[in-house]
């Protein structure tokens, strides 16, 4: 295991060492000792890689993730996971704004709330929150999927794609073109792998669905206030 102490090591050279590490690599596990809230912590990383974080970290940790598992045993600023591509990305406390904005795949794991735009614009990432989300969360969300445990802020899902929403408690409002939706077979086990990968104490069935109403994929005079 490699420890690295963030009070005595710049944040470049935390970041130059882990980006260095190949699909090969026999130095598979890295610890991050005394963050201290930096930003950019592990980005743009692209190896099978373990790191554990230990402590808060602030902007875009683990943005441009590739096929590494990243552990925050803290909480994480704004965009955390920010376009992550694959592997894993786990934040023990709470996240804040634009969680997984943009991602294209891998799980994000969320055990505390996040806050606003959570999955803004996602593009095949799997999100799970155990906590709350905020306001305009899967705002143009492309696809993938968001699993909310807790409740849902204002204008869920507006002007969403072909994401998946599933929440568990309540929702404040819905947004543009975002309706609830069936339940099929096809969702709860969807529902019910990411629950277990995510190692949240739910039941599939619990959550109510929601998607696009596919309104406003072109435009139409009778819609236009919605645009």
């Amino acid at each position: 295991m490699q420890t690295i102490d963030m009070s005595t090591t710049p944040l470049r050279e935390v970041n130059v060492a882990l980006q260095a590490q190949a699909a090969q690599t026999n130095q598979t596990q890295w610890v991050i000792e005394n963050p201290r809230g930096a930003h950019a912590i592990a980005v743009g990383l692209d190896a099978p890689i373990e790191v554990t974080v230990k402590g808060s970290t602030g902007y875009y940790c683990a943005g441009m993730n590739k096929q590494a598992t990243v552990h925050v045993t803290g909480s994480a600023g704004p965009g955390v996971a920010e376009n992550m591509m694959s592997g894993t990305v786990i934040i023990d406390g709470d996240a804040s704004q634009y969680a997984g904005a943009t991602g294209h795949g891998g799980l994000l794991v969320i055990k505390g709330n996040a806050s606003s735009r959570c999955g803004i614009s996602m593009k095949g990432i799997d999100i799970v929150v155990h906590g709350n989300i905020g306001h305009m969360s899967a705002f143009m969300a492309q696809s993938g999927n968001l699993v909310v445990l807790g409740d849902a802020g204002d204008a869920l899902g507006d002007s969403l794609y072909e994401a998946r929403l599933f929440v568990r408690g309540s929702v404040k409002s819905l947004g543009s073109d975002c309706i609830e939706k069936e339940m099929r077979p096809e969702h709860i086990e969807i529902l019910k792998d990411l629950l277990e990968r995510a190692g949240a104490d739910a039941k599939p069935e619990e959550f109510k669905r929601y998607g696009s109403a596919r309104t406003l994929y072109n435009f139409h005079v009778d819609h236009a206030g919605a645009y």
